[in-house]
């Protein structure tokens, strides 16, 4: 089994999102950077397919050339090959990101390409679906579980479920297939030391993408929510505050 998995070079947010000053995108300038989850999961469950059936995964991904980090990171969680298209660090749409990812990965020979089902920062679900059109591969989405059959040219399937709607769906595919997973399908493994020496050591596949082209799409303005409000209320202090602690716990009907 060839596999391939494309990945993306995220925010690593973990308080309020602040935006640049233009509102085109999310300032990074103080963040760090990682794989979104869905991704994560999508190398996992690549790592122990070859595990089972032999062969190789590739990481793949569309980004600056700082995203080889992340690459790096992939590969101490078992992925053999690494591929980097790099760019100058612009935001690109689904359609130009979709066909950057085509043309890289048409005549490898890829048995499985795996998604996440959407990335952490933009969700926009579509490159997945856009890459398996554009190679002419059956595509499912929002799966978590999967079963591989290898076989040599059409006896290659697989089986994928996902839950829709408190129902099970179960999808039988051949192989070569696109499938996007999601959070949830597996629990990662954690980098060991020797897969961390062997990442460090490891070459990166550095390939030119070509121009973006034109989309037809174009950001406005982006908008943080603004976040809840919320309030408190101070009961009293002391054995002062428990006629109205019972009197909030009984309003609550946990006293009865």
């Amino acid at each position: 089994m060839e596999v391939c998995v494309c990945v993306k070079r995220v925010p690593m947010v973990g308080g309020a999102i602040a935006l640049t000053p233009d509102g085109q995108a999310v300032d990074t300038s103080m963040s760090g950077f990682t794989v979104s989850p869905h991704e994560e999961c999508a190398v996992e469950e690549a790592v122990r397919i070859t595990e089972r059936h032999g062969g190789t995964v590739t990481v793949l991904t569309l980004g600056p050339p700082e995203a080889e980090q992340q690459l790096r990171d992939m590969l101490a969680l078992g992925a053999g090959r690494a591929v980097l298209l790099a760019t100058d660090g612009t935001e690109r749409g689904p359609v130009a990101t979709a066909a950057a990812i085509t043309a890289a990965v048409r005549d490898r020979g890829f048995d499985l390409l795996l998604f996440g089902n959407e990335a952490a920062d933009t969700g926009g679900y579509q490159v997945p679906v856009r890459v398996a059109h554009a190679l002419g591969l059956p595509c499912v989405t929002g799966i978590k579980r999967l079963e591989v059959t290898p076989g040599a040219g059409a006896a290659g399937r697989l089986v994928a479920g996902r839950e829709y709607r408190g129902s099970l769906e179960s999808f039988e595919l051949p192989l070569p297939a696109v499938v996007s997973v999601k959070e949830g399908i597996n629990l990662p493994r954690y980098p060991s030391l020797p897969g961390r020496l062997r990442a460090r050591r490891a070459s990166v596949e550095v390939l030119d993408p070509g121009p973006a082209p034109a989309e037809g799409l174009r950001t406005e303005r982006l908008r943080v929510p603004r976040a809840p409000a919320s309030r408190a209320r101070v009961l009293g202090s002391g054995a002062g505050a428990v006629p109205a602690l019972v009197r909030v716990l009984d309003d609550l009907g946990v006293l009865r």
